[in-house]
């Protein structure tokens, strides 16, 4: 079974490195940049989205679509219009629509950090600031009736602030269920990534 996993905001495929160790040879693991899907001229969550379309063509039969946070989002688009391509969904720490005063002090936080602190995420900070902002008027609530594979909501026990958010999800999303994973934050993969690596070998394949 191929599995796709999409990286969160300030975040970079390495971050995936250690739940992808701890789940081994069960699946087979693709962990793009999704940041490299931006053309330099047009930095937008449209063009974002239309970069994991066009990724996912490669592939002829249904996966499963893993996504932190930003990556959660545009999973979960994804889920929702593509309905034949994902075998099942997973989902960390993500919202369907954005808690605007939350990405507004996120915004504050990213204008003040240099611009060597935004290296590692593979994109600049001017970049980064117009994705953000592209994003502020998301709200893909009335597509979660379009979701109809088994999908799986985590959230970090300690991420308050989007716990809300997956609990909702769990409402409206048939063939749902929520986990909050322990000892973590909203980075799960960063923060627990042993536990989350075997949440989904369970989820996936029914075993540890």
């Amino acid at each position: 079974m191929k599995c796709i996993l999409l990286h969160g905001l300030g975040q970079n495929p390495s971050d995936w490195n250690e739940t992808v160790n701890h789940i081994g040879n069960n699946l087979e693991i693709f962990c793009p940049d999704i940041f490299q899907w931006l053309p330099k001229t047009d930095v937008s969550y449209s063009r974002l989205y239309q970069g994991l379309e066009e990724y996912c063509q490669q592939f002829d039969e249904p996966f499963v679509l893993v996504g932190l946070s930003l990556g959660g989002m545009l999973a979960l688009q994804y889920a929702a219009e593509h309905s034949p391509k994902v075998y099942s969904l997973v989902l960390i720490g993500a919202q369907f629509s954005i808690p605007k005063n939350i990405l507004k002090f996120q915004n504050m936080i990213f204008r003040i950090l240099p611009n060597r602190a935004f290296v590692k995420m593979g994109i600049g900070k001017k970049e980064l600031l117009a994705l953000c902002n592209s994003i502020m008027e998301l709200d893909f609530y009335g597509d979660l009736k379009h979701i109809h594979c088994n999908t799986l909501l985590l959230c970090g026990k300690m991420d308050k602030v989007n716990q809300p958010a997956s609990i909702k999800l769990n409402e409206q999303i048939k063939n749902s269920q929520l986990i909050l994973v322990p000892n973590a934050g909203h980075e799960v993969n960063k923060d627990n990534p042993i536990e989350l690596a075997n949440i989904i070998k369970r989820f996936c394949l029914g075993k540890e």
